[in-house]
């Protein structure tokens, strides 16, 4: 099985259509919105502050991210850093480790994109569990207490460079 994490610009027109057919579990859709959302905030950037990139299985979208940069960033990320949101694996597709191949691939993605970068930050959703779990499997630590985020308490993880 063959996957590459790609940014959304070198999707060809067949591959961004089946990007739109993307579909959470309603239960995940609250803490990663829907494909529609995400493509929304893409197309809607600052030059160079958000970028996209799909999870491609055999040349087939199945997940889908998003990383800020400045001048992008939210309040509670660290300069230096790029924050990732939006985190999609298709439901179709779930529980086979892409979002483990995900984030494997995301430091040297990212670095690509700004090779100055200190590392990433993300805010999971303190009750997101599985969430949780899978990120600290993959070597992101706590960086500081749980805020209140616009559904609840929010935990702020980075992975460092």
């Amino acid at each position: 099985m063959t996957i590459c994490l790609v940014p959304y610009e070198q999707l060809d027109r067949q591959q961004r259509a089946q990007l739109l057919s993307l579909e959470v579990r309603p239960e995940q859709k609250a803490f990663s919105g829907d494909i529609h959302g995400a493509l929304y905030t893409l197309g809607h950037a600052s030059q160079g502050g958000i970028k996209g990139f799909a999870l491609l299985c055999e040349q087939r979208p199945v997940a889908f991210l998003l990383l800020k940069h400045a001048p992008c960033l939210p309040t509670w990320a660290e300069a230096g850093h790029a924050t990732l949101h939006a985190l999609q694996v298709d439901r179709r597709f779930q529980g086979q480790g892409l979002g483990t191949a995900c984030l494997q691939a995301l430091p040297s993605a990212a670095l690509h994109e700004w090779p100055q970068l200190k590392g990433l930050m993300l805010a999971v959703d303190a009750d997101n569990q599985a969430a949780l779990k899978l990120y600290l499997r993959q070597g992101w630590v706590e960086d500081g207490e749980a805020y209140k985020g616009r559904m609840g308490y929010e935990r702020r993880m980075v992975l460092a460079f």
